[in-house]
């Protein structure tokens, strides 16, 4: 793996210029493309769907990684990945069958990966961790771009990370919200290694390329 890892979140894309704007992002090294999806009950938002995976899949060799911040997430993981996602992210705290999503998410070709909103325990997610390529800490509350970031969950990210040695664990923490050049270190020394960012991307004043320079040079 890279030292890290940059996922950019097409939430804050424009969307009537998205194959340009994905485009860009390729052309200036990102290394993800992240796709939220919401469904206005799990999170106060409503988002993208399978559709917009497979839109993403057309433009993009890079792996693309959805974040499904939904309710029954196991009714779309199937859409999900024969529209062209990666990695597939679900909540621990909207299903009770986790374990079986996971598996599910495996058996399709995809690497599953586990969500932690701000306000769950880190004990929460200690039972399936050997079922996951990547733990995804939320460092906002889901729903929204350009919230500020949460600076206890770096606490939270050193406690996975502390988690993941202890059980043998080969999966790597993932990062989302308010993730900008002054965040970014901050999780990175936490344990973190891939980084969702969306504003600080796409609203960037130096453009897209801009942005993503900024990020990986925010640890040099």
């Amino acid at each position: 793996m890279k030292k890290i890892i940059l996922s950019a979140s097409i939430l804050s894309a424009d969307f009537s210029n998205l194959g340009e704007q994905i485009q860009s992002a390729d052309d200036a090294g990102i290394d993800w493309i992240h796709i939220d999806v919401m469904d206005g009950v799990f999170v106060p938002n409503i988002s993208m769907g399978p559709f917009v995976v497979e839109t993403c899949r057309k433009l993009t060799t890079n792996p693309i990684d959805a974040h499904l911040m939904i309710l029954n997430p196991e009714r779309y993981i199937e859409a999900f990945a024969k529209a062209g996602a990666n990695y597939i992210s679900i909540h621990i705290e909207n299903n009770p069958h986790v374990y079986r999503t996971l598996e599910q998410i495996r058996s399709f070709g995809c690497h599953p990966a586990i969500a932690i909103n701000p306000g769950t325990p880190v004990s929460s997610i200690e039972s399936i961790l050997n079922l996951v390529d990547m733990v995804l800490v939320m460092t906002v509350n889901p729903g929204y771009s350009g919230q500020s970031f949460i600076h206890p969950m770096c606490e939270k990210i050193t406690q996975i990370s502390e988690l993941i040695q202890t059980n043998h664990s080969e999966a790597v923490i993932q990062v989302d919200g308010g993730i900008n050049v002054e965040s970014l270190p901050l999780t990175y020394h936490a344990g973190a290694r891939i980084f969702v960012a969306a504003t600080a991307i796409f609203k960037h004043p130096q453009g897209i390329a801009g942005g993503i320079k900024s990020l990986r040079g925010s640890i040099d």
